[in-house]
């Protein structure tokens, strides 16, 4: 098999967690990578844990065991490893620092000989140069993100998707399927007039390997496009600050006589 359909998935999972990527969907994630008939070749976890928490509070150890078991599940590696803890004997201050992510640069690195491409699940910016070395190998890094995501990573990967915008991805209530007319979707407002008051909302709605196709009207586009007026939007959302697609919305999708319109949009991320 050619190495460019072999995907690897490297998730640095307590950062996921800890910007914006709580409640994330591991088999989502799967199908989203391999959308393009690619084969899931590696798919690591790495995981830091409070060592001394593991010990004495038992919610913490069975979460952090269940966690682990649902990612297996999935045919996931979990790579675990204990939160050291120093104390800065001037200060007297106590400094945790985990090496997780040092072992997700190597596996990326060496695994990278026999990938076509990377998806990479982190906001940290100290992997810019890990992603440099991979692309130098001829293997492509596609980063999906939440909140607070480094933009010299945003700009050193080769593609970078929101990981609000991927359906399913993350929990969200909805009666109705992803994209169908009563559902609540994420997406971004990509066109808006400040004089007329009214722009379009865009969303993706099928995982497949055209992202780059994003006007609707194309028929490989995976996405849709839906009309917003300004009243629908949240009351501190400022006008000025539309379009954008750094911004991102969460809106039901509803049907009436001129067509999908967007309703009681809201905002669920910004950048840092």
């Amino acid at each position: 098999m050619s190495n460019d359909y072999r995907i690897g998935i490297y998730v640095d999972a307590v950062n996921v967690t800890m910007n914006g990527g709580y409640g994330l969907r591991y088999d989502i994630l799967r199908k989203f990578s391999c959308r393009c008939g690619g084969i899931a070749s590696r798919m690591n976890v790495y995981l830091s844990y409070d060592e001394d928490r593991i010990k004495t509070d038992t919610d913490y150890r069975k979460k952090t065991a269940r966690f682990c078991e649902m990612l297996r599940d999935f045919e996931y590696k979990v790579t675990e490893k204990p939160v050291q803890t120093y104390t800065n004997h001037e200060t007297g201050d106590k400094i945790s620092k985990s090496t997780i992510d040092m072992d997700m640069a190597v596996d990326m690195m060496v695994q990278s000989d026999h990938l076509g491409k990377i998806v990479l699940l982190t906001s940290n910016g100290s992997y810019c140069s890990v992603v440099n070395a991979i692309q130098d190998k001829g293997c492509k890094v596609e980063l999906v993100g939440f909140d607070n995501v480094s933009c010299s990573l945003k700009k050193a990967v080769d593609s970078y998707v929101s990981g609000y915008l991927i359906p399913k991805i993350l929990p969200i209530e909805s009666p109705y399927s992803w994209g169908k007319p009563g559902s609540r979707v994420r997406g971004v407002c990509y066109d808006f007039s400040q004089h007329d008051g009214y722009g379009f909302m865009r969303f993706l709605v099928k995982l497949n390997d055209k992202l780059w196709i994003t006007d609707s009207r194309d028929e490989e586009s995976p996405y849709k496009t839906v009309f917003a007026h300004i009243s629908q939007f949240e009351d501190d959302i400022d006008p000025a600050s539309l379009p954008s697609r750094e911004l991102i919305f969460e809106f039901d999708v509803v049907e009436n006589d001129k067509g999908l319109v967007a309703e009681n949009i809201v905002l669920v991320s910004s950048p840092s």
